[in-house]
């Protein structure tokens, strides 16, 4: 997605072809109206005038074989716009996951991205169905009807040339609020489903802490803005419905009253070469209310426009802010051969616009470094540059004795076992979780990271499932299970995340001594802390 090209030209344009044959096909059903008209106002005047029942059923077969047609037309023409704009909002619903997937440091939440991606892009599917059919209708269909009453009537002309206008400029009035509106309303979608992410990942401390009746008051507080956001929208949608209303039953209303009285010898003016016949007059009453038809379905669609427009900004400023894909790409790839050992030579990387300078460093098999220093110097920067996923802004890193860049970074993480600070379990038991790679020794994994105790509580044991952010235990268990993971990896290389962080003195030895031992096997370890008891532990500290 070019930062350059905005969202929705380009889906504009991505569309144009099966909205385009959508629009032929909804013109063509639209324009059999008059036709029908043409036979309803010939029937009413032969059964006036006399004329004989096979006029008549004549007429009257043409009235529903054009209805007939019209109704397979338009049928046509919504089923290919819903088509059209469902595969381009799927197609855009791929490309954001994807990104979403293969990108990093975004500033949206978990929860405010599941609104945008299931909640929110759906509005764009209305605007691409309903608002963009609309817009071509009006600009063909309006005009033929309009040269149609001309050709009765150039008073009816008029009137429909003066009052249907008017619908457009008030929309666009209304429309200028009706986009402020919508993007409130999004926001406060983005901002309920972070709420409910987020309470959900510390349902375990809510009720620890007894804190379930302030989490339903902040529900409360959270979902009455939207509903007061919502009533905002649909206010300013009744408000142009009740213009757009207004406005066509005025049109229509003149046009029947210049028709009725005008029949009744009244007015002698409007019409062509003779006064106003029957059959003309209940012809371009007909046409009047499907002249403004077209402009009541683009009122109707207008929020839908508000709304994606609102979304569509959304989007492109998300994508705007997005980091640079991951080195590699996110797919499988065969480890990169070579030793496990990591040199850092003038480096300096650029996470949320600051310049972080790594000092020069390395690390070989069978060492414990430690990156340290206080929060916010950039240790967790380095520890993604070391995996190879965020990119150097200059300088450069070895690793396994080859430049770590798009060539080998997937290769280099194959051999990589993460401990990050916050435990993140995918949708499996914690026996697949803690063997990913299935080399089993399980067993032996949770012994030496002082864990099976931690296990053998869980209701289930290892085919329990532990939800997303491990739900049923603590800070220390989930990091001693997220070592346990890394012995039983086998990974040559091990980088750790602040593992001793926010544990007792006991737990924190356990994760150290563990630490040492992989160390001490071969294995290379690289650790970001402040603590100075794993600091004391390493082979050498890097003070950032």
């Amino acid at each position: 997605m070019s930062n350059a090209d905005p969202l929705l030209p380009r889906l504009t344009r991505a569309t144009a072809g099966g909205l385009r044959r959508a629009g032929l096909w909804r013109l063509g059903g639209e324009l059999l109206w008059p036709v029908q008209a043409a036979c309803l106002a010939m029937a009413i005047g032969g059964w006036v005038s006399g004329a004989g029942p096979l006029h008549s059923a004549a007429l009257a077969a043409g009235f529903l074989a054009a209805g007939l047609l019209r109704s397979v037309l338009e049928a046509r023409a919504a089923r290919l716009a819903g088509e059209t704009a469902e595969a381009a909002v799927a197609g855009l619903r791929r490309d954001l996951l994807a990104a979403e997937t293969a990108r990093l440091d975004r500033a949206l939440s978990s929860g405010a991205f599941a609104a945008l991606a299931v909640q929110k892009l759906p509005s764009l599917k209305r605007y691409l169905a309903r608002y963009r059919p609309a817009r071509m209708r009006v600009a063909a269909v309006a005009p033929v009807l309009l040269l149609l009453s001309l050709w009765c009537s150039w008073a009816v002309a008029l009137i429909l040339a003066v009052a249907g206008p008017l619908i457009p400029v008030f929309m666009a009035l209304v429309g200028m609020a009706a986009k402020e509106a919508s993007q409130k309303q999004m926001a406060e979608i983005g901002s309920l489903n972070t709420l409910l992410t987020d309470r959900l990942a510390m349902l375990q401390d809510i009720r620890l802490l007894d804190a379930g009746g302030r989490t339903e008051r902040d529900f409360g507080t959270r979902a009455d803005a939207l509903r007061q956001r919502t009533m905002e929208v649909l206010r300013i949608a009744f408000l142009s419905s009740t213009v757009l209303e207004l406005f066509s039953a005025i049109g229509v209303a003149m046009v029947a009253v210049y028709v009725g009285f005008s029949l009744l010898g009244e007015l002698r003016f409007g019409a062509w070469a003779t006064p106003l016949t029957l059959q003309e007059g209940i012809f371009v009453l007909l046409l009047a209310p499907s002249f403004f038809q077209p402009l009541r379905d683009l009122a109707a669609a207008w929020h839908d426009q508000a709304e994606a427009r609102a979304v569509a900004e959304e989007i492109d400023a998300l994508m705007d802010g997005a980091a640079a894909p991951i080195p590699g790409g996110i797919a499988r790839a065969a480890p990169l051969p070579g030793p496990a050992s990591l040199a850092f030579r003038d480096v300096r990387l650029m996470r949320g616009g600051h310049e972080v300078a790594v000092p020069d460093f390395a690390a070989a098999p069978g060492e414990l470094v430690v990156l340290s220093g206080p929060s916010g110097r950039g240790k967790s920067s380095a520890l993604m540059a070391a995996m190879g996923l965020i990119p150097v802004a200059s300088g450069e890193i070895e690793a396994a004795g080859r430049p770590l860049g798009e060539d080998t970074a997937a290769g280099w993480r194959a051999r990589i076992a993460w401990l990050p600070q916050a435990i993140h379990v995918p949708d499996q038991s914690l026996a697949a979780f803690l063997d990913p790679k299935g080399k089993g020794g399980v067993d032996k994994a949770l012994a030496r990271s002082a864990s099976a105790e931690v296990v053998a509580r869980l209701p289930g044991g290892l085919a329990a499932r532990l939800g997303e952010s491990g739900a049923g235990l603590s800070g220390g268990e989930a990091r001693r299970l997220l070592l346990a993971r890394a012995v039983a990896m086998k990974a040559d290389l091990v980088i750790a995340d602040e593992p001793t962080a926010d544990l007792d003195a006991g737990t924190a030895a356990a994760v150290i001594a563990t630490l040492e031992s992989l160390a001490a096997e071969g294995r290379t370890v690289i650790a970001a802390s402040h603590d100075s008891a794993l600091i004391a532990a390493a082979d050498r500290e890097v003070p950032l």
